[in-house]
């Protein structure tokens, strides 16, 4: 016969091990909803920065490799084109030369208004109206891509100059290889975009290394070995945060910018 202490042991215990059981699946409960959320937060996480810098080759994604240089391209979010693009005031047969002057050294590069008119035209309307004057080149690129973005007076990706240019010289790097890319090599200055034809505003970015990418980037300018220098040493100082993409780590502050005619 049980007595009295051990019927209060056992119901104890089995209390106790009720507790510890529902204590447990608590925790598993927590663990699963813990993993949800996370996966939720890293859903958004993709969207929005699909939003933020998904641009012309996050869609032609053929391959792992096109999809890898998708994920960290160069993009700029859409412009409302609130104000008509400038009117032409160019020598379209000229070259010109657009200098920026930064805190970390001077970058120059060569724009073809033959082959690129609407870029260079804006690029000069804006620095004529000194847009570019105290913005930040707001984006490194070390892993997958290998670029400096700027442009943005915003400096976050979310400014633009309030119109949109057409695309341009598209076919300059060539024909796309099977995985949808072609090389954009080192001292090649482009244009970002939304992702969407003809959506450039005023952010570019400078090609410090060879680069694949979809043709899908205006390439207008081309830089002076001295300017590659400057931008070799920003990506050399590294990101932010130690990350692969975002702000450098060297701050680079546009103090002036001018463009003028060769």
């Amino acid at each position: 016969m049980v007595s009295s202490d051990q019927r209060r042991r056992q119901l104890a215990r089995e209390k106790f091990e009720r507790q510890q059981q529902r204590r447990e699946e608590a925790r598993r409960r927590t663990r699963r909803l813990t993993a949800i959320i996370a996966s939720a937060v890293a859903v958004v996480a993709v969207i929005g920065v699909g939003s933020y810098l998904v641009v012309s080759g996050d869609d032609d994604t053929k391959t792992d490799a096109a999809a890898a240089s998708a994920s960290s391209s160069p993009s700029a979010a859409p412009s409302e084109s609130a104000v008509p693009e400038p009117e032409m005031a160019i020598d379209k047969k000229a070259s010109y030369t657009m200098s920026l002057a930064t805190g970390q050294g001077d970058i120059a590069f060569t724009m073809d208004a033959a082959k690129t008119p609407h870029t260079a035209n804006s690029f000069k309307a804006l620095a004529d109206k000194k847009f570019f004057d105290g913005t930040t080149c707001h984006r490194l690129t070390t892993q997958g891509i290998f670029v400096l973005q700027c442009g943005d007076p915003n400096g976050d990706g979310t400014g633009g100059p309030g119109y949109t240019i057409p695309d341009e010289n598209l076919d300059a790097l060539g024909k796309a290889g099977s995985d949808g890319t072609v090389t954009f090599p080192a001292g090649t200055v482009a244009m970002a975009n939304t992702g969407q034809p003809n959506s450039g505003g005023s952010q570019f970015f400078l090609v410090y290394k060879d680069t694949k990418l979809p043709p899908t980037y205006t390439p207008f300018g081309t830089m002076d070995d001295a300017s590659l220098k400057v931008v070799e040493k920003i990506a050399a100082g590294g990101v932010a945060g130690d990350a692969g993409d975002g702000a450098p780590k060297k701050p680079v502050a546009v103090e002036k910018a001018t463009v003028a005619k060769k």
